[in-house]
């Protein structure tokens, strides 16, 4: 299951709020280094100026994941078109629920037009796209997507796929955002953040490939958080999150009443 944790060494936190690294209109960020129990960097952000950068780019890779998307996951029968776009232009893609798939799969699509800020040896993973599933029941009409109640995965999908853009940085495996600092609650949720995992429920093949550019493109599962999973993140790493997810059976599609897998049980802790 875990095909790709021998590949990333570098695992971050990414703190979405302000904090004691800088970071200008262009992202560029102090030489302080602050660093999780676990040894991971954390970067923290001051937020940006209002002022919108349009997209130097407007749909480059649009066919080539729609044809990726469709090939691995199913027919995407609509799409999330942003009117004003700022950095890069990103569309939402939507595959529906089946009976054979009874969840839908929301995925991005213009994250990858422009190339991330890696570290040097990473530039295999400079372009991605994120997704998540949702449950069957989950309302995507237009009307109910003006409730945050049932909009914030499209929020976070848009959020932190426009994050690297705007900070000069990169996202992947392992990498954790809360949602503020401190994290509040997302939404009506239990969850204060999100973590970036490969997609391990889809088949293999479709967590990269090469576009005609030459480029590679990854896709990577937002995956939500609650506060003590976050903290185990941050002390143990994210493989450790992720084997007990493994354990608990906590599946790929999202449950807001899914249990939480950092918290102690009864008398014999966690």
């Amino acid at each position: 299951m875990k095909y790709l944790t021998a590949v990333f060494l570098f695992v971050a936190t990414l703190a979405a709020a302000p904090s004691v690294h800088s970071a200008d209109r262009k992202g560029t960020m102090s030489h302080e280094e602050e660093r999780s129990e676990s040894g991971s960097p954390i970067y923290r952000h001051k937020p940006r100026s209002p002022e919108r950068t349009a997209p130097r780019h407007s749909g480059e890779n649009l066919e080539e994941v729609e044809a990726h998307v469709e090939k691995y996951i199913g027919k995407i029968e609509s799409v999330y078109h942003e009117v004003l776009s700022d950095l890069v232009h990103l569309d939402v893609l939507i595959v529906p629920a089946t009976a054979e798939r009874p969840y839908h799969v929301l995925v991005t699509s213009g994250v990858s037009e422009e190339p991330m800020n890696v570290p040097e040896g990473m530039e295999k993973f400079r372009r991605v796209e994120l997704l998540i599933a949702l449950p069957r029941s989950w309302p995507l009409d237009q009307e109910s997507l003006k409730n945050e109640v049932n909009y914030w995965p499209v929020r976070w999908l848009k959020m932190i796929g426009r994050l690297p853009h705007e900070y000069k940085t990169w996202i992947g495996w392992g990498h954790s955002i809360p949602n503020g600092d401190p994290p509040d609650p997302i939404a009506n949720t239990g969850f204060v953040g999100a973590m970036l995992t490969p997609p391990y429920s889809l088949p293999k093949d479709f967590f990269q490939f090469r576009a005609k550019s030459g480029d590679m493109i990854s896709f990577y599962v937002l995956t939500p958080l609650y506060k003590e999973e976050m903290d185990l993140k941050l002390k143990k790493g994210a493989d450790v999150l992720e084997e007990r997810f493994e354990k608990q059976g906590i599946g790929f599609v999202l449950d807001t009443k899914r249990a939480n897998v950092a918290k102690a049980k009864g008398w014999f802790g966690k």
